[in-house]
């Protein structure tokens, strides 16, 4: 019996492949195809032993091509390929982690979350160099099904050895059902946001966050970004974000949308109008951040940098990149302006000099100044000093 995990060719980086075939006698039997085999092959075959100890296997063939994978990548793949040839789903190497009791997420700026496919170490690696404001490690439509169970133990092992420097470390897992098993994987391992995909009720949410305190009760806690995908999805906008105290966001998806109701994606964007102001409203409403959808013609930046400060006229406060090329271009989108930073000071500033002057009403020049425009331009000059 024997099962393989993980990738191969003349073309792959940074990844390995791993083989495992159980036998009766002979002992552990582990063969290492590397280009640093003479540096780091006993170090890696100390490796697979431990690891084979951990899940009790003392007869193996082990075979592995390494293109220059990290130790926790080999550790993955292995791991993958060990369950699969002896059918377990329980059982892990690592402690739970619980990083986030220093992490405060509200009002974080989220101007740009980049996606990173979750069976694909070589760009896990320097995925928080290129100042996204969130790394998304995607379990779902980046991966094919048959990677699924191998992506989540990448996942779990990369939120726990890869340095995202400042980044916000999210995960997307399966759409429900699938999702929940997702779960068991990440929660406690360092994630800090869950994005729930195709989102259409206020259970979706629920049943979420009620595994997440099976697996770790109530002092890790994690939050949520709802992705809204369908028609039925945005009909429940408001529903949806004001599930639970522990959403933060609220994405809108827009592939998946416009198929929903059956029309095209175009750049203008007509088709999607609606939803996607309901989504911002519905957000708003609920006191969460409102997040658009991604675009996906990563080589066109003027296009890019259009839909975006598109996006932020509509009310979003950011958006989804599928490329690090994109994120430079978002992030300054969706940054206050030298304008809007000038104007929210003088309002700010006029708001103080009239309660020190005890004025129960506020104008700066000739307009008039109410409570919701003070609060919308302390947030900038806020959010200007946290992006410092």
């Amino acid at each position: 019996m024997n099962a393989s995990a993980g990738n191969r060719g003349d073309k792959i980086r940074s990844d390995c492949w791993v083989s495992v075939e159980l036998t009766n006698s002979g002992g552990l039997d582990v063969r290492i195809k590397s280009k640093v085999e003479r540096l780091f092959g006993k170090e890696i075959e100390q490796q697979i032993k431990d690891i084979c100890g951990f899940f009790e296997i003392e007869n193996a063939v082990v075979e592995v091509e390494d293109k220059g994978a990290l130790k926790w990548v080999i550790a993955a793949r292995l791991e993958a390929a060990i369950r699969k040839v002896k059918k377990i789903d329980s059982g892990f190497l690592f402690p739970s982690v619980n990083s986030n009791a220093d992490y405060h997420p509200d009002d974080v700026p989220r101007f740009s979350r980049l996606y990173i496919p979750g069976n694909s170490p070589k760009l896990m690696l320097n995925a928080g160099i290129y100042g996204a404001h969130g790394v998304i490690l995607d379990l779902e439509d980046a991966v094919s099904p048959d990677k699924k169970a191998e992506a989540q133990i990448l996942v779990r092992n990369a939120l726990r050895s890869v340095d995202f420097y400042n980044t916000e470390r999210m995960v997307r897992i399966n759409q429900l059902p699938a999702g929940l098993k997702d779960l068991d994987f990440i929660v406690e391992h360092g994630v800090q946001l869950i994005l729930i995909p195709k989102c259409e009720k206020a259970e979706d949410v629920v049943v979420v966050e009620e595994r997440i305190k099976e697996i770790s009760g109530d002092d890790n806690v994690i939050y949520l970004m709802p992705i809204i995908e369908s028609a039925l999805g945005v009909v429940n906008a408001f529903e949806i974000a004001s599930a639970s105290v522990s959403i933060v966001a609220v994405a809108i998806g827009l592939e998946d949308y416009t198929a929903s109701i059956g029309a095209q994606r175009t750049d203008e964007g007509r088709e999607s109008f609606y939803a996607r102001s309901a989504v911002v409203n519905a957000a708003r409403a609920a006191g969460v951040q409102p997040i658009d959808s991604v675009f996906s013609e990563f080589e066109n930046m003027e296009l890019l940098k259009a839909n975006a400060l598109n996006s932020k006229s509509l009310g979003f406060e950011g958006m989804g990149c599928i490329h690090p090329a994109q994120v430079k271009v978002v992030n300054e989108a969706f940054s206050p302006d030298e304008k809007e930073i000038e104007k929210a000071r003088k309002i700010v500033e006029a708001y103080e000099d009239a309660l020190e002057k005890g004025f129960g009403v506020v104008s700066l020049g000739t307009k008039m100044i109410d409570a919701p425009v003070v609060k919308r331009a302390q947030k900038i000059i806020d959010m200007v000093t946290k992006l410092k």
